[in-house]
């Protein structure tokens, strides 16, 4: 499975962004897919995780309300709707997804397949 994360971008204080993360290969073995997002000099962290459809949710406190994850199974594509965007939320974006038949959530080691990421930065 490979995963290609796009949309990022320079954005102010306030602002949207929507991330996209595609899909291809054997991606019928995954079941989960998340994001998680890492800032410079800090670890990377847990930002949203769901289904291929997005049933499910879970998000992290930091994001919840602002951010939605969301995919699509038939287009192999999962989304990172961002909105009220300020400049905590600046990092590196990754998408990633796993094949345990169980949510992994916030569990990076539950997560198999990578993408590169995407830059968002938020200006204040």
């Amino acid at each position: 499975v490979q995963l290609q994360a796009s949309g990022g971008g320079l954005v102010q204080a306030g602002g949207s962004l929507r991330l996209s993360c595609a899909a291809s290969g054997r991606t019928f073995t995954t079941y989960f897919m998340g994001w998680f997002r890492q800032a410079p000099g800090k670890e990377r962290e847990f930002v949203a995780a769901s289904t291929w459809s997005g049933v499910g949710p879970s998000y992290a406190d930091y994001v919840k309300g602002r951010f939605t994850i969301s995919g699509d199974h038939a287009k192999k594509m999962v989304y990172l709707q961002m909105h009220s965007l300020i400049p905590e939320d600046t990092a590196v974006y990754y998408c990633a997804a796993s094949e345990s038949p169980s949510p992994p959530d916030s569990n990076e080691s539950g997560y198999h397949y990578w993408g590169q990421g995407t830059q968002v930065t938020v200006s204040s």
